[in-house]
């Protein structure tokens, strides 16, 4: 396929900035992916115009930057990931968020995916700390987070409401220095 952006890439996935044809996908998978909205604690429905408004918006708004997961053999959107919230040039630092598609999970995207917004957030933007929230209830996501690099800080206590029930959040991050002693040997 000609004239794809490519920004970064490894064998099985390239990430790329979402387009406005990604809104069609969007529209299905975040309104009818019942375990990717349990595991992020999207409560709310979206329309395929207020997806395509967050396009523009996103593309405005300079704290932060993300993009499509697309799996290479057949350029298909599995996904999206992101670096959020920098704000403060001073401490270099951004919340970072990822979701797999239901019918994608588990079938390695998400841990190149990550790995590769993490060397973009060190090695391009200069950043020196990625954290992020993820549900306690999310043990998967726990455990490539943990095996990828990041640590523990810490439990948000009952902060996130859905299905009638509160769950925890486990705060996480990762910092430039711990990044480079695993990945840049």
């Amino acid at each position: 396929m000609s004239g794809i952006v490519k920004v970064l890439e490894d064998e099985k996935i390239y990430l790329r900035p979402l387009e406005l044809q990604d809104a069609d996908i969007l529209y299905q998978k975040i309104n009818s992916d019942t375990e990717m909205r349990r595991l992020t604690g999207t409560q709310r429905t979206f329309t395929k115009v207020e997806i395509e408004q967050s396009f523009q918006h996103f593309a405005q708004d300079k704290s932060r930057v993300g993009f499509g997961i697309i799996r290479k053999e057949d350029d298909q959107l599995v996904g999206d990931v992101a670096l959020n919230e920098m704000h403060d040039t001073s401490n270099r630092d951004a919340n970072f968020r990822i979701a797999i598609f239901d019918s994608y999970v588990g079938q390695g995207y998400g841990t190149p995916a990550i790995k590769l917004m993490l060397d973009y957030g060190f090695g391009i933007l200069n950043l020196h700390r990625i954290e992020l929230d993820v549900h306690s209830i999310n043990d998967r996501a726990i455990h490539v987070y943990e095996k990828i690099g990041f640590k523990r800080e810490g439990i948000k206590r009952e902060n996130v409401y859905y299905n009638h029930k509160y769950h925890n959040s486990v705060v996480m991050s990762i910092l430039q220095h711990e990044y480079q002693e695993l990945y840049q040997k």
